[in-house]
């Protein structure tokens, strides 16, 4: 059943259209990679699925409930951005995590500012409070980092810092969870464990969306893949079928600069 519905997406930054006609459906549970060269519109599509950017054209629904239509008034465009958002988790490039908190810090504080608009927050804080520094343990432990939750972003390799920013992005138990290409800023050995842990959610039937130039990754790992090219969707399919047996000439050719492992 597909959880995700995006469709007839358009974007444009002045007068350069990034995103083309875009439409896709992600079922609950798998795996989406979107593959392309730099510029091809990636990022600016999984930053209209997050209300970071707001598409032209086109409609985004989960659940099958529409969050977004671009024929609604702009008024009713941005209402409840943050209740739209909650329903993606996102990880970025660069972790975008907080300086002066701890790992744990950095993975309880959104759940800590949820719970005190709660109208019982004053009654409940201990027990709410006890409750969130849990799941974030728990979170932190499935990341591999349990000696690490007391250790602030600079104590932390590039690699540990991409696996908090992943537990903080999975605190709020989102519908999908995001990814812009989550390794590029890391060396060989630190994207290894990332990877592991991406690989990991996979296996756990977590719904994910994955921006990545790590093509073996995207075979072995996503259920779908999705080709983008100068703002379209060039081809999508089953993974193994695009990476290995691309039916495009454009896809064809922008695979064969990765030599596949």
């Amino acid at each position: 059943m597909a959880i995700l519905e995006v469709k007839n997406i358009e974007k444009h930054f002045g007068n350069t259209q990034v995103l083309r006609d875009v439409s896709f459906s992600l079922d609950e549970g798998n795996t989406l990679a979107i593959i392309g060269s730099s510029g091809s519109g990636k990022t600016t599509l999984l930053r209209c699925l997050n209300f970071l950017e707001t598409p032209n054209q086109g409609t985004i629904s989960v659940k099958g409930e529409t969050l977004f239509d671009a024929g609604w008034p702009v008024s009713e465009q941005g209402k409840n951005l943050r209740t739209k958002r909650l329903h993606f988790g996102m990880v970025f490039q660069s972790f975008n995590l907080f300086p002066q908190y701890t790992a744990l810090e950095n993975v309880t504080l959104a759940e800590q500012l949820l719970a005190k608009e709660r109208p019982d927050f004053k009654q409940k804080k201990k027990q709410l409070y006890a409750d969130i520094e849990a799941h974030g343990k728990e979170l932190l432990a499935q990341m591999g980092l349990s000696d690490r939750m007391d250790h602030y972003p600079h104590q932390l390799s590039g690699g540990q810092q991409q696996r908090v920013a992943i537990a903080r992005a999975l605190a709020l138990k989102p519908d999908i969870l995001c990814f812009d290409e989550p390794t590029s800023a890391l060396d060989p050995e630190l994207t290894g464990e990332v990877l592991k842990v991406i690989r990991s959610l996979a296996q756990q039937k977590t719904t994910m969306i994955i921006v990545t130039h790590e093509m073996a990754f995207a075979r072995d790992v996503a259920d779908q893949i999705i080709f983008m090219d100068g703002g379209l969707v060039v081809e999508q399919g089953e993974a193994r079928q695009v990476i290995d047996a691309p039916r495009e000439e454009r896809t064809k050719q922008f695979l064969s600069r990765y030599t596949q492992g």
